[in-house]
């Protein structure tokens, strides 16, 4: 026979994850499997099962304990001692390569694996010395694969209660680069969207998972997982938030979830997900661990957050949404990794079935929301610049002439790109309310309170009055100044406006109409030199005087 190498423990154990919190991943469907079983079996209800995981940072130790089946002495050397020659069933168990228990070699001295079946009065134990493992793997020698298992591995017995029935897997002096493993803050992150447990019940829209589920005869098995006594859930909300300064805001909400069956030409289901809609007034920023859509086999997380990326007429549009993709279809496999599936006939239905979806509706869904957005957004400016001109008008007035006419012009400008931007909504055709572009809609509608907006753009006017009498100026007020006087500070003032941002020249020419007030009451129009101290004091706003004078 061939032989069988070291290198194939290498790629089994610290060649296989790119990531180390996935050991928890694989212990935990393993555990879920044997929980399955105990139900079949009798040996716990439905509810009875769990998975603890303890772990303890200053002594660098891991435990991952279920109450499951636990495994027969006589059966516990070839179940826990055999590589790759598992006796589950694709499309079945949720495990079934026979490699997952083989992780934590990669990641801790010591891994120990502790089983009793209900009714023995026996402990089974396996002790794999995993330091001794990488250093033979490294070592320039070659060993095959029997020899490396025979000189880490040792087998024994302790007496156990015969009621006892787990399995837990120890893991003893973590590696100082797999550090990541002890916190356990990450791991319950890691874990609320990676294991199969129940949706967190602040989750209010969870229920219509289930009876979407329930619709299609579609059970979405869930486990008991704690992490060091607390309870792991699917860490998903309605709310979405943002970074705002150093706290975060609510910028959007998920108002509904929205379905999808995949199913091939002969009725069979594939795969179904859930969407959920909201505004889509951005990218979901990375603050929302729940981004993203993701792919879940037996309600375990395929990849990560952008496994369903690929599938996007745009990289960025899988950031838009939230949901879940469950695989139905025994057929769709995963692969070893776990980050994906085999490449198969039923692979490539279920690829061209979700971007059909993902092209039709999704791209739509964030396309057209920004439009309907800036829709409105362009009602809004319409307002809002008819709003500055009016304060302009009665209580700051203008620079001078060309401003005004400029303002007015921008004003007109607006007003047609806001009737516009209405009668695209207007076209929208809203017989079908229940469509998910029709809710989308409906919630931006709510935001920018449509009717009201509507109302207020479509009534405001704005009457451009060439009475030279009635026109209002910055320099209007300063009647102690002599014309010339005017008419440099105008000049200043102009200058001002064209070469600053708009916040900042309002900033500066506020601060110059309090300087003049100053200036005229202590004889400025007396000495027309006092105009040096004005511009000096621009250097406050960060305006260079120089700049002034160039431009006279």
């Amino acid at each position: 026979m061939a032989t069988v190498g070291k290198n194939i423990l290498d790629n089994l154990t610290t060649g296989m994850y790119s990531d180390s919190k996935v050991i928890y991943r694989e212990y935990i469907q393993n555990a879920c499997d044997q929980i399955d079983l105990a139900i079949r079996e009798g040996i716990l209800s439905a509810d009875e099962g769990y998975v603890d995981i303890y772990i303890d940072s200053k002594k660098r130790y891991i435990s991952i304990k279920d109450n499951a089946t636990g495994i027969k002495t006589t059966d516990f050397i070839e179940d826990v001692g055999d590589i790759a020659n598992s006796n589950k069933e694709i499309g079945k168990n949720k495990g079934f390569r026979g490699i997952g228990r083989l992780c934590g070699l990669a990641y801790c001295k010591t891994l120990k694996f502790s089983t009793s079946y209900l009714g023995e009065s026996a402990k089974s134990i396996m002790t794999c010395d995993a330091q001794k493992m990488r250093a033979m793997l490294i070592e320039n020698q070659k060993y095959t694969l029997d020899e490396i298992w025979d000189a880490i591995i040792t087998y024994s017995t302790e007496p156990e209660a015969k009621e006892e029935h787990y399995f837990e897997v120890e893991m003893f002096d973590i590696n100082k680069e797999n550090t990541d493993l002890l916190n356990d803050v990450k791991v319950r992150d890691y874990l609320s969207f990676v294991v199969p447990v129940p949706y967190k019940n602040t989750f209010i829209l969870r229920s219509q998972i289930y009876n979407h589920a329930k619709s299609i005869n579609y059970t979405i098995d869930e486990y008991c997982v704690r992490v060091n006594g607390l309870p792991i859930f699917k860490e998903y909300t309605t709310k979405l938030k943002e970074q705002s300064g150093a706290s975060l805001k609510n910028y959007d909400e998920i108002s509904r979830l929205e379905f999808k069956d995949f199913r091939d030409a002969s009725g069979n289901l594939i795969a179904w997900m859930w969407v959920g809609l909201s505004r889509f007034e951005k990218q979901i920023p990375i603050i929302n661990h729940m981004r993203g859509l993701r792919i879940r086999s037996a309600n375990i997380q395929l990849g990560n957050d952008d496994a369903l990326q690929p599938l996007f007429k745009e990289n960025r549009g899988n950031y838009y949404f939230v949901g879940e993709v469950f695989a139905v279809s025994s057929k769709l496999i995963p692969n070893s990794q776990r980050d994906y599936f085999n490449e198969n006939e039923t692979r490539v239905l279920f690829e061209d079935l979700l971007r059909e979806y993902f092209y039709d509706v999704l791209h739509k869904l964030y396309y057209e929301a920004n439009r309907v957005k800036n829709d409105y957004k362009r009602q809004e400016e319409y307002l809002s610049k008819v709003a500055e001109y009016q304060k302009k008008e009665t209580e700051q007035g203008f620079v001078n002439e060309e401003e005004r006419q400029r303002l007015q012009f921008d004003i007109d400008k607006a007003k047609k790109t806001a009737e516009d931007a209405r009668k695209r909504l207007d076209k929208f055709d809203t017989n079908d309310s229940t469509s998910p572009l029709s809710i989308v809609r409906k919630n931006i509608a709510q935001k920018y309170e449509a009717d009201k907006l509507k109302k207020q753009a479509e009534t405001t006017t704005v009457t451009l009055d060439d009475n030279d009498k009635k026109k209002s100026f910055v320099t209007s007020g300063m009647s102690k100044l002599s014309r010339s006087e005017r008419k440099l500070v105008g000049k200043i003032l102009s200058i001002i406006t064209d070469i600053a941002p708009k916040d900042i020249a309002e900033q500066i020419i506020d601060k110059i109409k309090e300087e003049m007030e100053e200036l005229v009451s202590d004889g400025f129009s007396k000495n027309k030199m006092q105009i040096l101290t004005l511009l000096t004091r621009l250097r406050q706003v960060c305006i260079d005087p120089k700049i002034i004078f160039d431009n006279f």
